[in-house]
């Protein structure tokens, strides 16, 4: 008698890995509710809110100025490593993945139309936390004892609040390499796996191993490398990206009018039912958008400011700028652009069996869905693959790739600050650590690009949840400081340092 194959580990994995991540952000568990409010939701809110209130919406009204000092950005202005405009390049590769294409179709299917609008409102609260993690990171610096200047946000919380905080620096640094290996590895290099499989019929094994090896010849040269690169390639591929999206829309210009009344209708109606999505409550809507958009935009998570501490400034102020600018750019542009495509592009779509206007409203999930409406804007084919395909895909495999470059040294700063804990830590010894972080890395992708992306996308939730709760309770704390930088006080706030054997030898 055959006997049927018992699940695997992953697919064992997934009910209490959705339970945590639906309780997080949702507040649900088995599907019924626990809390009557989301919670992740309210406090990456909330806190924004408090931090856009404190700085009397400071982002908003100094967007203008931000997006000017993109051009003095290109110069040195004080010390560190790489310049304002490559530390903004380095956070915005981080922020600009799957996320942008991926992330925002599964918002749309999670939440329906009425997602995108939260994943607006999360941007501008999130430009306010992303002011004050660029703020702080400048404010707060360690130095090595051979002279390099580097932060983040476990730095601003053991010199901003004292070493009795050092317990939610070492959270946050945990949380920060869950967060890397799931989010800012697995996820990415699944993704490039697909799109070089779905461009060039590549094995998944093979195209993780490919990417692997491009990405370790980068980041052996560390920060300096990947700021040089991300420099080049993030404005030109975002731009591209931009260029053909907006096309795709004119093309297509008399529905977007409908597409804006999905939007603001779905975002307060229990059920988005015009259009034919059956069912999207307020509160999957909210948590979708807010959801995907922290996973694109990072803002709240702390891991942008790990790139903008080593900008070559001395102004905590103009910094913050640049990392307000990333999440906008990130998430009011580029996230809105593939929202937009994917909900006014027409084309022959099945859904359910039958036949559908709109990819959205089609069977297709996930980065299929935005390659879909892509297809759909432009048909013409090359070498047999539609144009839009080839579009989607090249800036899928662009995005990623950079992702990739950025959070590996996400996680080497976070691996780093747990060493420093270690008695005895030595330059030398960091050294040695990263080069084996590196390594591991690119053997992650390998692994990662191969396996199935459901049990991934859930554990990325929580990652995300794990690495913002710290930096967010820290945020709040320093929020005091964040507001007097806003008004130009460069050394706002106490510093607490204190001389120690260890690697950075004062703290």
């Amino acid at each position: 008698m055959a006997t049927s194959q018992a699940p695997s580990l992953g697919d064992r994995l997934v009910e209490p890995v959705t339970n945590i991540s639906d309780f997080i952000w949702v507040g649900t568990w088995n599907g019924a509710e626990v809390i009557p409010f989301p919670p992740m939701t309210i406090i990456l809110l909330g806190i924004g809110l408090w931090i856009m209130i404190g700085l009397k919406f400071y982002p908003i009204l100094k967007l203008g100025s931000a997006f000017k000092g993109l051009f003095a950005g290109r110069k040195s202005q004080g010390e560190g490593e790489i310049s304002p405009f490559a530390a903004l390049s380095t956070a915005l590769s981080g922020q600009v993945g799957t996320g942008n294409l991926a992330g925002v179709a599964t918002a749309i299917a999670l939440g329906g139309p009425g997602a995108i609008f939260w994943m607006w409102i999360t941007a501008l609260f999130g430009m306010a936390l992303a002011f004050a993690e660029g703020s702080l990171a400048i404010r707060y610096r360690e130095r090595t004892s051979d002279g390099v200047l580097r932060g983040g946000p476990m730095t601003y919380i053991m010199m901003g609040l004292g070493k009795k905080w050092t317990w939610l620096a070492v959270v946050f640094c945990l949380g920060t390499l869950f967060s890397a290996l799931v989010t800012g590895n697995s996820i990415q290099a699944n993704a490039v796996a697909d799109g070089l499989n779905e461009l060039f019929g590549i094995e998944e094994w093979l195209g993780g191993l490919i990417v692997a090896v491009l990405v370790f010849i980068v980041i052996i040269g560390g920060i300096k490398s990947i700021g040089n690169v991300a420099e080049k390639v993030v404005p030109f591929m975002a731009a591209m990206y931009i260029f053909m999206a907006m096309i795709a829309l004119i093309l297509n210009f008399g529905d977007l009018g409908e597409t804006f009344a999905l939007i603001f209708h779905g975002a307060f109606n229990p059920q988005a039912a015009s259009g034919g999505f059956v069912g999207a409550a307020i509160i999957i809507a909210l948590r979708a958008g807010v959801a995907r958009g922290l996973f694109s935009n990072e803002a709240g998570q702390g891991s942008t400011a790990i790139a903008h501490a080593v900008a070559q400034t001395n102004d905590p102020e103009s910094q913050g700028r640049m990392a307000m600018l990333g999440t906008f750019i990130d998430t009011i542009v580029i996230c809105t652009m593939t929202a937009l495509v994917i909900l006014t592009v027409r084309g022959d779509f099945t859904g359910g069996g039958e036949s559908v206007l709109h990819a959205w409203q089609s069977d297709k999930v996930g980065f299929e869905m935005t390659s879909g409406a892509f297809a759909a804007a432009f048909p013409f084919t090359l070498a047999g693959i539609p144009i839009g395909t080839l579009v989607a895909s090249v800036a899928l495999i662009l995005f990623v790739f950079t992702t990739l470059l950025t959070w590996s040294y996400y996680g080497e700063r976070a691996i780093t600050f747990l060493y420093d804990r270690m008695k005895g830590s030595t330059r030398s010894g960091e050294k040695k650590l990263h080069m084996a972080w590196r390594v591991l890395w690119c053997f992650v992708i390998f692994l990662g690009a191969a396996q199935p992306s459901e049990l991934v996308w859930r554990l990325g939730d929580i990652s995300n949840a794990a690495m913002a709760l710290p930096n967010l309770l820290a945020l709040a704390l320093l929020s005091g400081v964040v507001f007097k930088l806003a008004k130009g006080e460069k050394d706002a706030g106490p510093t607490h340092t204190a001389e120690t054997p260890e690697e950075p030898e004062e703290y």
